[in-house]
């Protein structure tokens, strides 16, 4: 999955649920998209992080929100 595609799927995420905060959003990104990509995720941030810190699904969770905030750009 593209960075872009994700930033797609956390966008709906959001507008689905608003009152998410970017974490929770984040956690329903990885919880819609199942297993398989949770797994993907979670190598992705061990290939960033070069460390796996934590269990798999937090893990995932923190890839999804390093691409959402690296996307987002810097804060004003």
């Amino acid at each position: 999955m593209t960075d872009g595609e994700l930033i797609v799927e956390f966008a709906l995420v959001r507008l689905d649920y608003p009152e998410l905060d970017l974490e929770e959003a984040a956690a329903l990104v990885v919880r819609r998209m199942g297993p398989d990509r949770m797994l993907e995720f979670a190598s992705d941030n061990l290939a960033t992080r070069g460390e796996l810190r934590g269990a798999v699904f937090p893990s995932a969770v923190e890839h999804v929100m390093r691409v959402v905030l690296t996307l987002r750009g810097p804060a004003d």
